[in-house]
């Protein structure tokens, strides 16, 4: 270990080496691996070469480097993305994952540098634990935000276990998880003492957990819909080209012929409601009246939920989610608001044009309540992602419903990553969640995270099940990301004060 620890304090390239690979190694602990050890190791000495560097300028670096391979390794799944139009851009695929990363690892330099303010001991890594969660809160803002694979994240792991490690997001949202995640990472280098105490807080954030689960469930009753998820398993070359649109059509009409009758026989007064995912629909539905009869008859009465592009212009489109009504009349729309950088939208940085159509954003957040339905808020692909944005203010729905298309990203780390977003989202808000992918991962979680039922990924299949009851109101639902903020701020500003208190007492 110590010849480890002195690799970084000999600079040079042995050194840069080190931090990046030592970034990678800490994106082990992202889902879908959730290889939780790999991180206190990797930040751990992160820390300490932080601590040690002789120069500010070392230490930024180091900051930056270590960024570059957490977000590179973390982020790899982007290339699948560019080799969809492998034809066109082959040369962007060495530098897709790195040139996201290259534009966000900026921001790990500045708890690199920050901690640097204050003596070695608890109030350096408080500001370290604190200025990595203010930094990392602010990528919302980098260009339509990008607040993907927070550290919080890496207590996902599946089943039981995750579900009581991240029952705390209730209170303080993945923001906070990420705060706490940090500082038991620094924490667990620091001695017996400090190891103890972390056991301690752990113990106590299992108990907690536990407790939360398993009380004052609601349960939900007849009056909840069955929610009837088609995954259709398209390619991402044939959505793109429209190779056997009509064939792709007939075959989510058959699914939802069948989905259908399933719900009514398996789950017998639970009205059903069907969902397609994104791309589902090859075509414009809003200006085809003969698809929508279509939908309606296949459905056999029950409202289907699918996404569509529509026209907003001249040579620009919108990202849409659609509600069908029993009779195939249009109940609702709602049109993606959070665009994907890189994907629907092109930031300035990029001097090409990658993208094949221009998409532009909707005017933002919504709540259905629609007859069939009930009160559902509607959400497109990426906007899962923004923790604290899911919910339209002043209009709590009784669920979350967002519809993606991850065949762009392969049978990657990608959809899993997305998929987490979801199972977080509804800890955070208190309200099930439905993902409908089109070619997996599709699920559906409870109320507090628990998987209701999932799919497989690069599977024709349905997906039946009774919606969950939403709970009560959390505290992160009241209070959104101020929770996490306030907790981020009061510890780098604690870590100031006793710094100064220390001085003054000399």
């Amino acid at each position: 270990m110590k010849a480890l620890c002195s690799l970084p304090q000999q600079g040079g390239w042995r050194g840069a080496l080190f931090m990046v690979g030592m970034g990678c190694v800490a994106a082990l602990a992202l889902p879908p691996l959730c290889f939780i050890p790999a991180l206190p190791v990797a930040l751990g000495l992160f820390y300490r070469a932080v601590c040690v560097a002789p120069t500010w300028r070392r230490a930024a670096l180091w900051g930056f480097l270590f960024g570059m391979g957490f977000h590179t390794a973390g982020l790899y799944w982007l290339t699948n993305a560019v080799l969809t139009r492998v034809h066109e851009f082959w040369w962007v695929v060495p530098f897709a994952a790195p040139g996201v990363a290259l534009l966000i690892a900026p921001l790990i330099m500045v708890p690199a540098l920050l901690c640097r303010l204050v003596p070695e001991g608890w109030p350096r890594m408080l500001l370290f634990a604190g200025s990595w969660t203010l930094a990392d809160m602010a990528r919302v803002f980098y260009f339509s935000g990008f607040p993907w694979n927070p550290l919080g994240s890496v207590l996902e792991l599946p089943g039981r276990v995750g579900d009581v490690l991240i029952q705390p997001a209730a209170l303080i949202g993945v923001d906070g998880l990420t705060f706490m995640v940090v500082l038991a990472s620094l924490a667990l280098w620091q001695g017996r003492g400090a190891v103890t105490s972390v056991c301690v807080c752990a113990g106590l954030w299992c108990g907690w957990g536990l407790w939360r689960l398993d009380h004052n469930i609601v349960r939900a009753d007849h009056s909840n819909p069955a929610i009837v998820i088609v995954q259709g398993n398209v390619a991402e070359d044939d959505v793109l080209e429209r190779d056997g649109a009509y064939a792709q059509f007939e075959s989510y009409l058959q699914l939802t012929t069948k989905g259908v009758a399933e719900a009514r026989a398996i789950l017998p007064g639970h009205r059903p409601v069907v969902v397609w995912p994104e791309s589902a629909f090859p075509g414009l539905l809003d200006e085809d009246e003969e698809a929508r009869r279509l939908i309606a008859v296949a459905a056999a009465g029950a409202p289907v939920l699918l996404g569509s592009d529509r026209r907003a212009g001249k040579g620009r489109w919108y990202n849409s989610l659609i509600a069908l009504a029993a009779d195939g009349h249009i109940e609702a729309m709602y049109d993606k608001s959070r665009l994907v950088p890189f994907g629907e939208y092109e930031p300035w940085v990029l001097p090409f044009h990658l993208l094949p159509a221009v998409i532009v954003p909707g005017p933002g957040l919504k709540t259905w309540d629609l007859p069939l339905v009930g009160r559902v808020g509607p959400m497109v692909c990426y906007e899962i992602v923004f923790s604290g944005s899911v919910v339209a203010r002043g209009q709590r729905p009784d669920w979350l419903l967002t519809i993606s298309n991850d065949a762009w990203y392969g049978n990657s780390a990608g959809p899993r990553q997305h998929l987490a977003t979801g199972r977080m989202r509804a800890v955070e808000e208190g309200l099930p969640v439905v993902f409908v992918n089109n070619r997996g991962i599709s699920a559906l979680y409870d109320a507090r995270g628990r998987d209701v039922g999932h799919t497989r990924w690069g599977k024709e299949q349905l997906l039946i099940r009774p919606l969950p009851a939403a709970e009560g109101w959390t505290l992160f639902s009241i209070m959104g990301r101020s929770v996490p903020y306030m907790l981020a701020l009061m510890a780098s500003m604690v870590a100031i004060v006793e710094h100064y208190r220390r001085k003054w007492a000399e």
